[in-house]
């Protein structure tokens, strides 16, 4: 049975991925700064799944996960990075103190999860999924932030595809690009908007599919990436987005 750690998995896009790596026989370890709602997701799946707490910006956190992991299990097969925000600002509008923080949400949290998962995962391979956006290739101008730190994401994990394919690691790092998703997420962007409606009737505009994702949607693509279906991609970007990126 592989082992697989999601972070941000309390609710939205990492409950679902959760969820689905869960029902297709993983053993899940669910984390989040959201103590309450990942125990609670836990109840849910019941056998095979774990809570532990992480703030997925503090390495010392993240050190302290890892050696959780190999004390219980020995091993780690899958990491989703997927814990994230969102923040609505232009270049103008938005302040170095968001910018930081969206990128210390964003982008740190995945360097260190990469970091210290490859010295877990590379005696035995595995798969290293992060969750990037559409935004990383198609921008939106009140989205400055969002937009540079998941193109920051996008990059950071082809240059750990490589280290890790030259290293003979049999470790695979893929991005995952959504677009506009039906998650909390959405609903926080939208709660900082003047006016929500006409703000999500962009997002749904945005996509020529004529809708916005589901969180399943998003989910599948990582059950893929982390099956052995997969073993020939590495550093690749797979855009779950609605044609929003056409």
């Amino acid at each position: 049975m592989k082992i697989a750690l999601v972070t941000g998995a309390a609710s939205g896009l990492g409950a679902a991925i959760a969820q689905r790596l869960h029902a297709d026989g993983m053993h899940v370890i669910l984390t989040d700064i959201d103590q309450q709602g990942g125990q609670q997701q836990v109840a849910e799946l019941g056998q095979h799944a774990e809570f532990f707490p992480l703030n997925v910006t503090r390495e010392d956190q993240w050190k302290a996960a890892m050696e959780w992991a190999r004390q219980r299990h020995g091993r780690l097969d899958v990491l989703v990075n997927n814990a994230g925000i969102t923040t609505l600002g232009n270049i103008e509008t938005l302040s170095l103190e968001l910018l930081k923080q969206e990128f210390a949400v964003n982008v740190d949290s995945v360097f260190l999860g990469c970091q210290n998962a490859i010295d877990l995962m590379k005696t035995t391979g595995g798969a290293i999924i992060n969750i990037a956006s559409g935004c990383s290739r198609k921008v939106k101008a009140e989205l400055a932030g969002y937009n540079a730190s998941k193109a920051a994401v996008t990059m950071l994990s082809k240059t750990v595809a490589l280290h890790c394919a030259r290293q003979n690691y049999g470790i695979r790092v893929n991005t995952v690009h959504p677009g506009a998703m039906r998650t909390p997420i959405v609903d926080k962007v939208l709660q900082q908007s003047k006016d929500p409606e006409a703000l999500m009737a962009s997002f749904v505009a945005d996509h020529p599919i004529g809708r916005i994702g589901e969180p399943q949607d998003i989910a599948a693509m990582v059950a893929f990436l982390a099956s052995d279906q997969a073993s020939f991609a590495t550093g690749a970007e797979f855009f779950v987005d609605g044609g929003m990126t056409l």
